[in-house]
């Protein structure tokens, strides 16, 4: 499966693009890390759809911050550009998943060592790979909410990969009998909207079939945002659409 994002005037977001969806390595990482997670364990997509998904997710977040003003870690501390910027953060959702593939336990310092030995292949030998390499596994061991990111792409990364919470994250557990507040929850989430706010640069809305999508919002959602360095730039509202709540599971129980 490729991944594509809007590129807008990024050249070199698209030559990026291209070598990712061209890389049979990355592809295999994606491959490994879903039969662990979803064929082994019962747990959510890790796969490239939730690559796609939180890719475009994070571009979009750090645009709006930068139309707001907001101005990426690597073109503060580096120098570099906006563009680098998007690459960075492009490249850490392609790869921050990827230990998975080895456990689920501690996966972040995993994909950093696995993105690591990847990148010294992948990207060019120029002035910016040492650059790029750090910045990326940053990004990908603070999407973990034990962990403060220290930049804003970081910040980005961690937040975008919390926000794929809709429906289709849960469906490959919950048709496979794993039945869990996180996949009921995840099922109740009908649609996630990312919007240029009037408050906060970002509005994240989230509409829901059923008020049991709160415990994403409330017990996922709030930890990823909470110390992610964003706080300040972000709002998110929710709302139950539907005048009744669409029934979810016909049964629960505790055993």
């Amino acid at each position: 499966m490729t991944i594509d994002v809007p590129y807008e005037r990024n050249n070199s977001l698209k030559e990026l693009v291209k070598r990712i969806n061209e890389n049979k390595e990355i592809q295999d990482y994606w491959r490994c890390s879903n039969i662990m997670t979803v064929d082994r364990m019962g747990y959510n997509d890790h796969g490239p759809v939730h690559v796609k998904i939180v890719a475009n997710t994070a571009l979009r977040i750090l645009r709006i911050l930068i139309k707001n003003g907001v101005v990426p870690s690597v073109v503060k501390n580096y120098g570099l550009t906006n563009d680098d910027a998007e690459n960075i953060v492009l490249l850490a959702t392609a790869l921050h998943d990827v230990g998975n593939l080895v456990k689920r336990e501690n996966h972040e310092d995993l994909s950093a060592s696995i993105a690591f030995n990847f990148l010294q292949r992948f990207l060019p030998d120029d002035e910016k790979k040492t650059i790029y390499i750090s910045e990326i596994l940053h990004a990908i061991v603070s999407h973990d909410e034990r962990m403060k990111p220290e930049t804003i792409e970081g910040g980005v990364v961690r937040i975008a990969d919390a926000l794929d919470m809709a429906e289709g994250r849960a469906r490959i557990p919950f048709s496979a009998g794993v039945i869990s507040i996180h996949s009921v929850s995840a099922l109740a989430i009908d649609r996630v909207e990312i919007k240029e706010g009037k408050k906060k640069p970002i509005l994240i809305h989230i509409k829901m079939s059923n008020s049991a999508g709160i415990f994403q919002i409330d017990n996922l959602l709030r930890a990823r945002i909470k110390n992610s360095g964003l706080e300040k730039y972000i709002e998110v509202t929710a709302e139950v659409t539907g005048e009744k709540e669409k029934k979810i599971i016909k049964e629960f129980k505790i055993e």
